[in-house]
C-alpha cells in the first residue's frame, strides 16, 4: 500500500513522510492547523501557504515548507500536491501519486463553500481516506446563509433589549466564520485572546476581517453593553461577563443538530454550524473520487463504512488520533 497506518500516523514509506502524525517525526505533511492534526515536535513541516502563519502562531518557529494549491513536489519519486478541503482557512487534501497509483487523504473537509475556507476540490483517485465526523444520516445542514441570518437576527433582538450576545466557538475555523457573518456589527465585536491571536496571524497574511479587539474595561461602557463576544469557552465567573453586562450565549456546532445535545449544552441558543461535511457531503465526496477503496477515519467509522460497503464501495475503518478538538 502507498500509505500504511502506523502508531505515529499515516506513513508513505516510499516518500519517507507522514501525514498529520501524532508523534514526532522527521518529515510531516500537515493538512491544516488544528492541533489534532498539527502537532509540535516534527523536524520538517510541509503545508499550504495559507496554513504557514497559523502553524507558526500555534507551534512557534520551525522549518516550514509551503506550496500553492496543486503545486507538485516530488519526494523519492512520489508526487505530492495539496488541494482545497474547505474545512478551515488553509485546510488541504493531500494527493499522492506513485507509478500511476493515486491516493487522496482528505484531512477534515467541508463540501459547501463558506466564502473564506475555499471550495472543496473533488479528486479522482484509486484510494480515498475520509473523515466521518458527522457520518450519520441525521446530520444534514441547512444553507449557510439561512444560519447566518438567524445569527444576525438573534444579535439584533438581544441588542434591542440591551443584552450582549456571546458565541462559543473554536478559535480557529468557527470563529472566523462567525466574524465574517457578523461584519455588519463591526465596532461591537470583541474576541477572546486565543481568537485574537489567530486573527493577527490571518490579518498579517492579508485576510480582510472586521476589527475584533479584545474586550477590556478601557472600552466605553455604552459599547460594551449589547456587544458581541466570541469565546472558545463559557465566560461565567470571568471578568468579561461583568464587563458586558446582561448577556445570552449561543453554541455553534454541528452536534447541535441533535436535540439531546442542545439540551445538554450550557447555552441559551444553538446554531447548527459545522466546519465538516454532513452526511450528504461525505457521500458525494466519496462518490466523486471514483475510488476503488475507501478508508474511513475519525467519527462514525463503523456506520459510514458499513453503508459504503452495502452500496458497492469497498470500505474499511482506520483508527487515528484525529478528532480530539473537533466541534
Amino acid at each position: 500500500m502507498l500509505i500504511s497506518f502506523t502508531d505515529k500516523g499515516l506513513f508513505c514509506e516510499q516518500g519517507n513522510f507522514y501525514i498529520d502524525p501524532w508523534k514526532p517525526v522527521e518529515s510531516a505533511v500537515i493538512t491544516h492547523a488544528h492541533s489534532d492534526h498539527a502537532r509540535s515536535g516534527h523536524k520538517n513541516y510541509f503545508c499550504h501557504h495559507q496554513s504557514k502563519s497559523l502553524l507558526r502562531s500555534r507551534l512557534g518557529e520551525n522549518e516550514y515548507q509551503s506550496v500553492n494549491w496543486g503545486e507538485p513536489v516530488t519526494r523519492n519519486g512520489v508526487r505530492v500536491s495539496l488541494h482545497p478541503a474547505g474545512h478551515i482557512i488553509g485546510s488541504a487534501q493531500v494527493r499522492i501519486e506513485y507509478k500511476g497509483e493515486v491516493w487522496v487523504i482528505s484531512g477534515d473537509y467541508k463540501t459547501t463553500n463558506d466564502g473564506i475556507s475555499g471550495e472543496f476540490e473533488p479528486l479522482k483517485c484509486h484510494t480515498f481516506i475520509t473523515e466521518s465526523t458527522f457520518g450519520l444520516p441525521v446530520y444534514q445542514w441547512k444553507p449557510q446563509e439561512m444560519i447566518y441570518n438567524e445569527m444576525r437576527d438573534w444579535v439584533l433582538r438581544n441588542q434591542s433589549q440591551g443584552i450582549s450576545s456571546v458565541f462559543h466557538a473554536y478559535s480557529l475555523g468557527k470563529s472566523q466564520r462567525i466574524i465574517d457573518a457578523l461584519r455588519g456589527f463591526e465596532g461591537k465585536i470583541f474576541v477572546h485572546g486565543a481568537i485574537w491571536q489567530i486573527q493577527q496571524a490571518l490579518l498579517s497574511d492579508g485576510w480582510k476581517f472586521p476589527d475584533t479587539p479584545r474586550m477590556s474595561a478601557e472600552i466605553p461602557s455604552d459599547i460594551r453593553k449589547g456587544s458581541i463576544f466570541i469565546s472558545p469557552a463559557p465566560i461565567e465567573q470571568t471578568t468579561v461577563a461583568k464587563l458586558i453586562g446582561p448577556y445570552l450565549s449561543a453554541g455553534c456546532s454541528g452536534w447541535m443538530q441533535v436535540r439531546g445535545n442542545r439540551r445538554r449544552g450550557s447555552t441559551d441558543k444553538a446554531f447548527v454550524l459545522s466546519d465538516h461535511a454532513d452526511w450528504n457531503g461525505l457521500l458525494s465526496a466519496v462518490k466523486e473520487t471514483g475510488a476503488e477503496k475507501v478508508f474511513v477515519t475519525h467519527g462514525f467509522q463503523s456506520v459510514f463504512s458499513r453503508y459504503l460497503n452495502e452500496n458497492g464501495i469497498s470500505a474499511g475503518e482506520v483508527k487515528t488520533h484525529f478528532g480530539e478538538e473537533e466541534e
